[in-house]
């Protein structure tokens, strides 16, 4: 009696084992056959990277510049060649003031640095202000960058200009700056990282979230209700097959930027892949909870990015400062999960495995993705209406 009791137990055991490869062989079949999952998959993450890591760059470099000399001298000769010599600068030496200001207004040229007539003598007086320097206000970004820099290079040539003389240049307050984690001030470090968490968005929630409503459309959902399997078995099996390919997604972006864009992993690749994991089913969540929801595949493709790409990008501080941001807004954030994700990715990029930072974060990835798998499973019974 006890083997005829074990008996079903052991094959019913193996039928939900069967049921569920069987599962997740359909969706691996249906994401071989579907071209758009393959390429927001694979294709996708390549075209981002290469858009972000070569287009998009928050640096000014070779910033087009006008300089004016009202009374040309041996020094405001040599301040304009350790300008021109600069990464920072393409300066382009103009006669007037009326045609560097000409220049400024059609956009030619970002900032204007002026030398005074009386630039060799006012250089030498506590009060004296040789240079002015303008900038184009339109992008504040930019000009503040470019404003820095401006200040910085005379700075530097001053501090030159004394040390030649045997003096020392007279400041109240000695300044040493020194750069932590990103030393080259390179925005390509401080973005990539952050593409894993968008790239990985697009692929758990936006993918998944047109899953559901695709077996509805087909008619396949039907087909399925009428099976053995249940509906936890249904959503294990499109789990599992996301979850591989959200993982090769993540593999590929992140040895692009480490190999291609050189952006340091300074942390543990086994902790990025655990806390991608925990985002991964947190998207995935996100994403089966829409498609449960919606049973057109245009609707639930619009609400997913409105729901998850948008607030992905903006709001996750992959690209705008979170702290910057209004109170209001700064509270919105703490129901984005990329937030999270972005905090992790960039801190073990660039800072390494700072457990004050990931732990807090890990653990709010964990609660969403079992805050958005327990709605999905909840709302996912099988019957048609």
């Amino acid at each position: 009696m006890t083997g005829e009791r074990g008996g079903p137990d052991v094959r019913l055991r193996g039928g939900a084992g069967m049921r569920l490869r069987g599962l997740v062989r359909k969706e691996f079949l249906q994401i071989v056959r579907d071209p758009s999952s393959i390429a927001i998959a694979f294709l996708m993450p390549i075209f981002l990277l290469v858009l972000f890591g070569y287009g998009v760059s928050l640096d000014a470099d070779h910033v087009p510049i006008a300089l004016v000399a009202e009374a040309p001298s041996s020094d405001s000769a040599d301040f304009t060649a350790s300008l021109q010599g600069s990464h920072s600068f393409a300066p382009r030496t103009l006669a007037t003031m009326a045609e560097a200001e000409q220049a400024l207004r059609v956009g030619e040229v970002k900032g204007i640095i002026r030398l005074r007539a009386d630039f060799s003598r006012q250089m030498r007086q506590s009060d004296g202000a040789p240079i002015q320097v303008i900038v184009d206000g339109v992008d504040a970004n930019t000009a503040r960058l470019v404003l820095g820099y401006a200040e910085g290079a005379w700075g530097s040539w001053l501090a030159g200009q004394t040390a030649q003389r045997g003096q020392t240049l007279s400041t109240p307050v000695a300044m040493e700056s020194r750069i932590w984690f990103n030393s080259e001030l390179r925005s390509r470090n401080y973005l990539v990282p952050g593409l894993v968490a968008i790239i990985m968005t697009l692929i758990g929630a936006l993918l998944t979230a047109l899953v559901m409503a695709r077996e509805w459309e087909r008619g396949t959902m039907e087909a399925l209700m009428v099976t053995p399997a249940s509906m936890t078995e249904v959503l294990l099996g499109k789990l599992v097959a996301y979850f591989i390919l959200g993982t090769g997604g993540m593999l590929l972006t992140v040895g692009l930027s480490v190999w291609l864009f050189e952006v340091p992993l300074r942390g543990s690749f086994w902790v990025l892949w655990t806390c991608s994991s925990l985002f991964l089913l947190a998207a995935l969540g996100m994403g089966l909870t829409i498609s449960t929801l919606a049973r057109s595949q245009f609707v639930a493709g619009q609400i997913a990015i409105i729901a998850t790409f948008l607030p992905a990008f903006l709001l996750s501080g992959f690209i705008f400062d979170i702290g910057s941001m209004p109170a209001v807004v700064q509270a919105i954030t703490h129901v984005i999960v990329a937030r999270y994700f972005v905090a992790i990715v960039q801190t073990l990029f660039l800072a390494g495995d700072v457990w004050s930072v990931i732990l807090p974060n890990a653990l709010a990835l964990a609660v969403m993705a079992a805050i958005f798998l327990t709605i999905t499973w909840r709302k996912s019974r099988k019957r048609l209406e």
